[in-house]
């Protein structure tokens, strides 16, 4: 089975793909602007034997012809995902009377802009009955709790969201299923910046078991879903 992991260089998309890089007979194409980790992870699993393949390659979503990096490479590899799961994520704290213009466009470009660009381009290399799973937040879910200074990173996880519906709605045909999980609190840098001296309930490490498991089996029960993933607040 051949997977693509985008925005895993740490946190709780290095630790995605940590457990998939465990999997007998996986190709996991490992995309990070960082792959420092990753490196070290393909080492580790070169010395374990497992009959995995990890491929860590390096690609910046803020440049916009990173999708023919991509591509190139799914065809050098004679990738098929049957599994994307697109972790790329950007938070800027700020109050919203000091966010900058390019505040904004970093922010959408990689949080939700990214993400369109890459699904679109791979459309035509998906295995037939593939899941792509986009991971929003909770500060993107409607309803939930908002929090000062996260207003651009929310409204683009929320975007990014409502993008995976639309995409399960025209992809349905194609056998492609699309969900989005809005993640709550799990202990990383990137809660340590919204949320400074937080004690998340949750490791990055426990929130990747959920995700790697519902990549693999949430398109038997779920598509076009938004499904909030937490238990507390934040």
């Amino acid at each position: 089975m051949d997977i693509i992991i985008a925005g895993c260089g740490r946190g709780i998309g290095l630790e995605t793909a940590k457990i998939f890089a465990q999997h007998k007979d996986m190709r996991v194409l490992a995309l990070s602007r960082n792959i420092t980790q990753l490196e070290l992870l393909k080492e580790s699993i070169k010395e374990q034997d497992k009959g995995s393949e990890f491929i860590p390659f390096s690609i910046d979503f803020n440049q916009t012809a990173f999708t023919n990096q991509i591509i190139e490479v799914i065809e050098q590899q004679h990738f098929k995902p049957s599994i994307l799961i697109y972790n790329a994520g950007l938070l800027i704290n700020k109050p919203i009377r000091e966010f900058t213009e390019s505040d904004f466009d970093r922010q959408f470009h990689v949080n939700i802009k990214a993400g369109f660009l890459l699904i679109q381009a791979l459309l035509p290399y998906f295995a037939e009955n593939s899941h792509i799973v986009t991971i929003s937040s909770m500060g993107g879910y409607q309803g939930s709790s908002k929090f000062p200074g996260l207003s651009l990173y929310s409204a683009a996880k929320g975007a990014l969201a409502v993008l995976s519906e639309c995409f399960a709605e025209e992809l349905k045909d194609s056998k492609i299923s699309v969900n989005s999980l809005a993640l709550g609190a799990a202990q990383t840098e990137m809660l340590e910046m919204a949320f400074p001296g937080i004690k998340a309930p949750l490791s990055a490490a426990q929130m990747a078991e959920f995700i790697a498991d519902f990549a693999m089996n949430g398109s038997k029960y779920f598509n076009g879903k938004i499904l909030p993933v937490s238990i507390s607040t934040p």
